[in-house]
């Protein structure tokens, strides 16, 4: 692993728990010495461009190189050298629209990458995923669509609150369009069971089929209409991306951006948006234009600190949602609490895709920046322990949860009576120690 920040950390964390030898080399020694204390990698101090760092590394038994710094030459010269030493496989982060374009596949091909990651790109996916699912904090989409697992944290309100799953499940029998897969609860996460009660507050993961969204979003008391009018703070290329998918679909966009030529850059590639050209955190701008109007407000600059004040002000103006993308995981704990409704961090959307990849075999995955469980997407191969298999004797670890089934492009929840056969896409709720032992089972 070349490079240390949010999503090089989080990796390395989540493949190492899972029993891979990591090895992660960062420039920045305070970063080393924190990685020393908190994980189980062997670091190295230096520059991924650097030979001799490689070599120390251990680059020339690697199975994988990941280069996510933030600079996108260091990640691919360090590619090259690490192709030429006999490293097989090689995941690239680039950030430059030009080195990402179809004109540069050539490069990519010389260099022997296997996958570019494109954090503007999976960033602007996510939060397009959330207005569409307003007041959901996590969202993904499993099953080529047919599965959607959310995230969300349960309103006091919400019909929810003070029932057992084991009670929700009798009102949906025989057929459930939904499924709990997770709570966290504080700082514990569980893969819960039928006696669980639903308590106000609770972080829930539940996998749904996509017909029974709609009745899930009112019995976690969010159901209303996705954003017609919204703000997006900051007018990098994310903000552009969003912008640009946003009007497609008719609604009505506003973007504050402080840079000048930037500013004039946007307003000539979206000419359906309204630009202006302000600092995010200038109060009198966003009252002027009547912030609190708006039914979602999205700051995702590079600045934590501005994201989540300008975020505070349209809430405490009447904005319905907000958004902020915050670089800083110590600061997530505290969001909910000061009024900021959903908390995005370029990690899990870029790190979703890196372990996708090291896991073969994994047809999705979905990590979340709040507790330790994740979803995972698996097919069941032809003549694996899972292959005819009845689901409640298959003898999976007690941290794992089998939510649902997709079958010739029909999704179908999971009952313990189900039974798997090959070729079955199956979505499960898992923590990443049983990630091996899953790959077991379902071959």
């Amino acid at each position: 692993m070349v490079g240390a920040g949010e999503v090089g950390s989080y990796v390395a964390d989540r493949l190492s728990r899972e029993g891979h030898d990591v090895a992660v080399i960062e420039r920045d020694s305070d970063v080393i010495r924190h990685l020393e204390e908190g994980l189980d990698v062997h670091t190295v101090h230096g520059s991924g461009t650097s030979p001799s760092v490689l070599a120390e590394a251990g680059a020339d038994k690697a199975d994988l190189l990941v280069a996510v710094t933030s600079d996108d030459e260091t990640n691919l010269i360090c590619s090259l050298i690490a192709k030429q030493i006999g490293v097989p496989q090689i995941i690239v982060r680039l950030e430059s629209r030009e080195l990402r374009s179809m004109d540069a596949r050539d490069l990519h091909a010389a260099i022997g990458v296997d996958l570019v990651i494109d954090p503007d790109q999976e960033t602007a996916d996510e939060i397009i995923e959330l207005l569409d699912y307003p007041g959901v904090s996590e969202i993904a989409e499993m099953g080529q669509g047919e599965i959607v697992v959310i995230g969300a944290r349960l309103p006091a309100h919400a019909p929810l609150v003070g029932r057992t799953l084991q009670e929700v499940a009798m009102d949906y029998e025989p057929q459930w369009d939904f499924l709990f897969g997770a709570i966290t609860r504080g700082d514990q996460t569980i893969i819960p069971r039928g006696n669980q009660t639903l308590e106000a507050g609770d972080l829930l993961r539940v996998v749904c089929r996509r017909r029974g969204r709609g009745e899930l979003m009112k019995l976690l008391g969010l159901a209303r209409a996705a954003p017609r009018r919204v703000m997006l703070l900051g007018g990098g290329r994310t903000a552009e991306i969003v912008a640009n998918r946003l009007s497609e679909r008719g609604a009505e966009v506003v973007i504050v951006e402080r840079d000048h030529s930037r500013a004039q850059d946007l307003a000539e590639t979206l000419p359906r948006a309204l630009v202006l050209e302000g600092e995010i955190t200038d109060a009198d701008l966003l009252t002027d234009e009547r912030v609190g109007d708006f039914d979602a407000v999205i700051a995702l600059t590079g600045e934590d600190d501005a994201n989540i004040l300008a975020c505070l002000f349209a809430k405490s103006a009447g904005t319905i949602e907000t958004i902020a993308v915050v670089h800083r995981l110590s600061l997530l704990p505290l969001l909910q609490d000061i009024g900021v409704d959903v908390a995005l961090s370029p990690r899990t959307a870029s790190a979703n895709g890196v372990l996708r990849f090291v896991r073969g075999g994994v047809a999705a995955v979905a990590t979340f920046l709040q507790g330790e469980a994740e979803v995972l997407e698996l097919e069941v191969k032809e003549g694996s322990p899972a292959d005819g298999a009845i689901v409640a004797e298959l003898r999976l670890p007690r941290d794992v949860l089998v939510g649902a089934r997709v079958r010739d492009g029909k999704a179908e929840i999971v009952r313990g009576r189900s039974q798997l056969r090959d070729r079955d896409h199956v979505v499960l709720f898992a923590v990443p120690e049983e990630v091996d032992e899953l790959r077991r089972i379902f071959g």
